[in-house]
């Protein structure tokens, strides 16, 4: 459930932003606005395929992925098994590419009839620290009610040192795909710095972002100690995790695992300040003038190629405006 609701969100607003730039910019008609937009990022996808190097094909991998709201469910499936053929060539092409490697298996997860064990142990294999690649082998031990599998793979992720989606590397990688291609490209698709950086964003948050509803399902299970053990020391990697959302996931499990009044303020309070950084630094590096757009969306670009962590980068925004890193008392 909150992966499908990110997801839901993240593609809603990327094909309405989409929708209505290509509509306003070129005077489509409004009932084929979006097919039109869905057409040039499929055109996309098809001209960075053909260019046969790993980060080209990854992005075209992603864009196959993600099409218009309207898709049906056979649609999808077809999409998602083209996306994944796409990224297991880009896999080959960059063994040892931790971002790329993840795509690949979340893709895999994606695809209907895709097995996922390969593509698992690569992705353990190129990046063992990362708590985070067992996400798909436990959705698989949850559907099947493997109750031993289950501790087995919590107590395994509760290992790991970091938890990371690679979320800013991968929208960075598709930044620099989409622009160095651009002449290669519909030229009425993404024609400047802003809209790249805001497709490359939004494609993958949709790609990259695990579905987290098996991990929250066997931790909302934990009776026994060494589950509930396993489940609030990954909470606490989580809410250390390269992306905002699985940090507050992190929270989310470790609260419902909490039964201290003190312990629960900690976690509201270490909540609310994460999702105070996120809004308060979205909002400041929104120009109300328009030349400054671009100019502020490549500052962002800077700061997400330099920190993996979304939320330093927001901290960083915060500082270059001035900005406290802490809300005011009465925000508290």
């Amino acid at each position: 459930m909150v992966k499908q609701c990110f997801k839901v969100l993240a593609l809603t607003l990327l094909h309405a932003a989409s929708a209505l730039a290509a509509g306003a910019a070129h005077g489509v008609p409004p009932k084929s606005e979006a097919e039109t937009y869905a057409g040039w990022r499929a055109a996309a996808a098809r001209a960075l395929a053909a260019r046969a190097n790993a980060p080209s094909l990854a992005t075209a991998a992603a864009l196959t992925f993600v099409g218009p709201p309207s898709r049906s469910k056979s649609d999808t499936a077809k999409a998602a098994s083209a996306a994944l053929e796409i990224a297991a060539k880009a896999s080959e092409l960059a063994p040892d590419d931790a971002a790329i490697s993840w795509l690949h298996l979340q893709l895999c997860a994606d695809a209907p009839g895709c097995d996922i064990r390969d593509a698992a142990t690569t992705m353990r294999w190129v990046d063992a620290d990362n708590g985070a690649a067992w996400l798909p082998t436990l959705a698989a031990a949850q559907k099947d009610r493997d109750t031993v599998q289950v501790d087995r793979v919590l107590a395994d992720m509760a290992q790991g040192a970091r938890f990371d989606l690679y979320g800013n590397r991968t929208a960075v990688r598709m930044f620099d795909s989409l622009k160095g291609a651009r002449g290669a490209l519909p030229p009425n698709y993404l024609t400047s710095d802003l809209t790249r950086l805001t497709e490359a964003m939004g494609i993958a948050g949709a790609v990259v972002m695990p579905s987290f509803s098996p991990l929250i399902n066997a931790c909302r299970e934990a009776a026994a100690t060494e589950r509930r053990e396993a489940c609030l020391k990954l909470s606490k990697i989580m809410q250390r995790a390269d992306a905002v959302m699985a940090q507050l996931v992190g929270f989310a499990i470790e609260k419902r695992l909490t039964s201290s009044d003190g312990k629960l303020r900690s976690i509201a309070e270490r909540r609310r300040l994460l999702e105070w950084r996120v809004s308060a630094a979205n909002q400041s590096d929104t120009p109300l003038l328009p030349w400054l757009r671009n100019a502020r969306a490549r500052s962002r670009l800077a700061k997400m190629r330099a920190m993996p962590r979304e939320e330093d980068v927001y901290i960083a925004l915060l500082r270059e405006h001035g900005l406290p890193l802490e809300p005011p008392d009465d925000r508290r």
